[in-house]
């Protein structure tokens, strides 16, 4: 007896999600790997060194005393959003002496989320200017450190001197639903960018 071909796709021949590059950038101690660790689906990757008289004396830790470690190379993370899509997330080192790895980290990516301390918004300048400069579509992620912001949102932009395309929102790096959040506040962005040039 003939048995006829299935209309349904075999197990494993369902096409894998598609791979979308999302950079976490900010400055020193702004909540980068806390982020990286909260959403990741797997062990996220650390590269991470104690922090010492000297480097505290360089990076200026000020607001987080408690900060006993730093990333010197990058925080490595993926989520799965969907069936369609999966974040792999690659998290920048904050200090300025490691700037020169932004350029390497940001190749291939989508868009960046980039992360703020309103209490330090004078740290914050260059992970904005860097990636207007590069292009890519990013957020501003206020990190509401102890479940507070410093300043108001509106304030923020013109202080940060953010255009109003830019979009800017408020999360915790501790949580992961909030995080999800900032990530597809990104893909919004970014998908909205190609759908315009594509237009144009």
């Amino acid at each position: 007896m003939d048995s006829k071909p299935s209309a349904e796709p075999l197990g494993g021949s369902r096409k894998p999600p598609t791979p979308v590059k999302i950079v976490i950038a900010g400055g020193f101690g702004v909540g980068k790997t806390t982020a990286v660790a909260a959403i990741s689906e797997i062990p996220p990757l650390r590269t991470e060194a104690a922090i010492t008289s000297v480097g505290a004396e360089v990076d200026r830790p000020g607001h987080t005393p408690g900060k006993t470690t730093t990333t010197v190379a990058l925080d490595f993370g993926c989520i799965t959003i969907d069936e369609d899509v999966k974040l792999y997330l690659f998290g920048t080192p904050g200090q300025d002496r490691f700037g020169f790895m932004w350029h390497d980290l940001v190749v291939g990516a989508l868009g960046a989320l980039v992360i703020v301390d309103t209490r330090r918004l004078d740290d914050c300048y260059p992970a904005v200017d860097y990636f207007e400069k590069a292009g890519v579509p990013f957020v501003v992620a206020v990190n509401k450190f102890d479940g507070m912001l410093s300043h108001e949102l509106n304030d923020v932009r013109w202080a940060l001197a953010v255009s109003d395309d830019v979009p800017l929102v408020t999360f915790d790096a501790r949580i992961k639903l909030s995080v999800r959040d900032a990530l597809l506040a990104v893909l919004r962005k970014s998908f909205d960018r190609a759908r315009t040039r594509a237009m144009s």
